[in-house]
């Protein structure tokens, strides 16, 4: 899958040998062969999560999505991982707008973010901005000027560049791709997609402008793929629903559901099978809650009068006629469903007899805390419903068939996967080759690297920064790799603290060496060799002194080595050693 340029004046074949020449059925007819559409992605290649494009042409530069990622093992004490927009804030003046395709957290969660750097309007469905515009108020932001959602039909004109949203099925409503016509041709970005035929809201997949897309000409297709690994087709949401519908029926006390907060098409169906059956619903959860109020008021879902319930009344509502909607779905430790799990939720416990259905996959990295919950709800006596047999859980992403059918709807020239770890974009350009994308059409990248395409080839032309930001607490961007090294480090093997008093113009100990430990070992438990680092040290300072040495930061290296020696040599463990010299004198 190398990159192939066709060769000048060679004119293009389609599928069926016709001949193409020059840009037409590419875009847009102003082509010029001297300057090229760069596409890079910010985040999403070789990851889960984060997802973000730039697209520029001239001096026009577009945005897709800014997304979140949650850090997993190796980056203790951190909330959020965001891509690094430093690349678009150097371009400020040159971006246009942002485009978003959904309202999932790894697609939005990082806008607010960006907004501190940039000012551009939004555009996407109407549930997608009602959600972001919820998160700017959390963060005492609003709306850029400009900003509206894509109206039935639109095709939005940026510059040189114009945006034509089309639907695709997902997890949530309000899900959209685009296909971006530039001078030099149609790019793609399918954004997260499968071909539900059988949606919950009735709003299948537009398959009329795919095929239309793909009969025009398509220059580049940027493709999902999340789902790569997966043989067949998903499964519809309503398979997932009715599973839920029949093991709520069946329940004989209270039944706790928990899913994504975002996932309006299940919020949706939890709350039609409960009335139906008689059920009150409890909404437990900020995020769910927040969900449920923008979802309803702007009509993407139906809630019946009287349905929901106050938390405060849980208590007073008989078992067998209340369905609790909870967050928690993750493992999450401060989660609704984690502290009923761990008898620390103030309004509701969990009791015996109840039913708890986990209809959602762990996502990558948060495994570990999904198991410790359903053991926690096991303990606490409820009945765990969570494999995925039991079938409660059904993916947003098409599986390999749907993506060999999207490419074959749009038939494009050049392809390239996106949103995927590493693997999953391989064999998802593995199933471009065998739906008959030339081999040498097919590039494989990763975040940072810029793909610039012209009418007549497409190539990687270099990189740009494409970290990641790390965000702890209020702290955006400032805990680096220094103290996440730190962070690892007193995780593993802990730390030491020496203090001593060092006369000012001798150079000597006077006082101490005082060592505390935290993380490493038990100091009064290990006094021998707690003796023997108080000498090793005092053993060095002073031999230091005796040299005429009284240079602080020397100093505070010698006992940082010279424990650090010792410790190793005792313990084989690396604690992280403080020294604290105090002058006197």
């Amino acid at each position: 899958m190398e990159v192939c340029a066709i060769r000048n004046g060679e004119a293009r074949r389609d599928r069926d040998g016709m001949r193409k020449e020059g840009p037409q059925g590419y875009g847009l007819k102003e082509a010029t062969r001297a300057e090229g559409v760069r596409v890079t992605a910010m985040g999403g290649l070789g990851e889960i999560g984060k997802n973000m494009i730039v697209v520029e042409y001239g001096d026009d530069l577009v945005v897709i999505d800014c997304g979140l990622a949650f850090p997993e093992d190796d980056l203790p004490g951190i909330d959020i991982v965001l891509p690094d927009v430093s690349y678009v804030s150097e371009r400020r003046d040159r971006l246009r707008a942002i485009l978003l395709t959904h309202g999932h957290e790894d697609h939005i969660g990082g806008v607010a973010y960006l907004l501190r750097e940039v000012s551009a309007p939004l555009h996407g469905s109407r549930l997608t901005l009602g959600m972001v515009e919820g998160k700017l108020a959390e963060h005492g932001l609003a709306l850029p000027a400009g900003s509206r959602p894509f109206q039935e039909g639109e095709r939005l004109r940026i510059g040189r560049l114009e945006v034509e949203p089309f639907h695709v099925t997902h997890s949530i409503p309000g899900s959209l791709g685009f296909a971006i016509h530039s001078p030099v041709g149609t790019l793609v970005f399918t954004g997260d997609f499968k071909f539900d035929l059988t949606p919950v809201d009735g709003e299948v997949t537009d398959f009329q402008t795919l095929a239309r897309l793909g009969r025009d000409g398509v220059l580049c297709l940027f493709c999902d793929s999340t789902n790569a690994e997966r043989p067949g087709f998903t499964p519809s949401e309503r398979q997932a629903g009715g599973n839920i519908a029949r093991i709520i029926a069946e329940s004989r006390g209270r039944v706790l559901v928990t899913t994504f907060a975002s996932n309006v098409h299940r919020l949706q169906q939890v709350c039609d099978v409960a009335a139906s059956l008689g059920r009150r619903v409890a909404v437990v959860g900020r995020s769910m809650e927040n969900t449920l109020e923008i979802a309803a008021r702007l009509g993407y879902m139906r809630i019946p009068d009287g349905l929901l319930l106050e938390t405060e009344a849980i208590g007073r509502t008989p078992p067998e006629q209340l369905v609790i909607l909870t967050t928690g779905s993750q493992g999450e430790p401060m989660s609704a469903l984690s502290r009923m799990a761990s008898g620390e939720h103030r309004a509701v416990g969990i009791q015996q007899g109840d039913t708890v259905i986990l209809a959602a996959t762990p996502v990558p990295g948060n495994e570990k805390m999904v198991h410790r919950t359903v053991d926690n709800l096991h303990r606490a006596g409820a009945h765990v419903i969570y494999q995925r047999e039991s079938g409660v859980h059904v993916s947003g992403h098409g599986s390999r068939e749907e993506l060999k059918l999207m490419m074959t709807l749009l038939r494009p020239n050049w392809f390239i996967p996106v949103h995927g770890e590493y693997r999953h974009l391989v064999l998802n350009a593995e199933m471009a080759v065998e739906t008959g994308i030339a081999d040498d059409h097919v590039l494989v990248g990763e975040n940072g690297a810029v793909f610039e395409l012209t009418d007549r080839e497409c190539r990687i032309a270099g990189r740009v920064p494409a970290g990641r930001v790390l965000v702890d607490g209020a702290g955006v961007g400032d805990v680096g790799n220094v103290v996440m090294r730190d962070r690892r480090q007193l995780a593993q093997d802990g730390v030491l603290v020496v203090a001593l008093a060092v006369d000012r113009h001798t150079g000597r100990v006077v006082g101490g060496p005082d060592i505390s430990s935290r993380g490493f070992v038990y100091v009064r438990e290990s006094e021998p060799l707690m003796d023997l680092a108080r000498a090793r040290v005092q053993e060095a300072v002073n031999g230091r002194a005796r040299n005429g040495s009284t240079d602080w930061a020397a100093i505070r290296g010698a006992v940082r080595e010279t424990l650090g020696q010792l410790l190793y040599e005792r313990t084989r463990r690396r604690p992280i050693v403080l020294p604290l010299i105090v002058e006197v004198g």
